[in-house]
């Protein structure tokens, strides 16, 4: 994953942030790929990237709630792989 999501010292405002600019992503994929700009493939390809970057986005705001609720520091939350995050039962 790329952005404020994937390393260094985050916040929860650099997270929504991110998570706003993945989601502004996506509506630019639909966007391109009903104009013909690209192909299906390439939207799925590229969806599905995106999709697991939210998923692990949204885990990690979850674990930092979860540490601050306990009274542990929020930054000791690290993200977990897509694989793990989208292997989660809803």
């Amino acid at each position: 994953m790329r952005g404020p999501c994937h390393n260094g010292r985050v916040t929860d405002s650099s997270i929504h942030a991110h998570i706003d600019d993945l989601i502004a992503e996506e509506k630019t994929l639909r966007e391109r790929l009903a104009k013909g700009e690209i192909s299906v493939e390439e939207e799925n390809a590229r969806l599905s990237t995106v999709e697991a970057d939210l998923d692990r986005c949204w885990d990690l705001l979850r674990q930092r709630d979860a540490l601050r609720e306990f009274g542990k520091n929020p930054d000791e939350a690290q993200v977990r792989s897509a694989k793990t995050v989208e292997g989660y039962q809803s």
